[in-house]
């Protein structure tokens, strides 16, 4: 299996705290650019997208 192709939050400016996601095999990654080779969360898609969704209503931006 390749290591996973891994994207920058696009909300990320200059620094250290930002999100890293990689999705592979059915399978979303997430990490902290301050350790990416750190823990890396596994989630599934949906879990993913309500997730997203969810931060999404909290911010005003669903």
């Amino acid at each position: 299996m390749a290591d996973p192709v891994w994207q920058k939050s696009s909300y990320c400016a200059q620094g250290n705290s930002c999100l890293h996601v990689a999705a592979q095999d059915s399978t979303v990654h997430v990490t902290e650019s301050s350790d990416p080779s750190g823990a890396i969360l596994r989630t599934t898609p949906a879990a993913w997208a309500a997730l997203l969704r969810t931060v999404k209503v909290g911010t005003g931006r669903g």
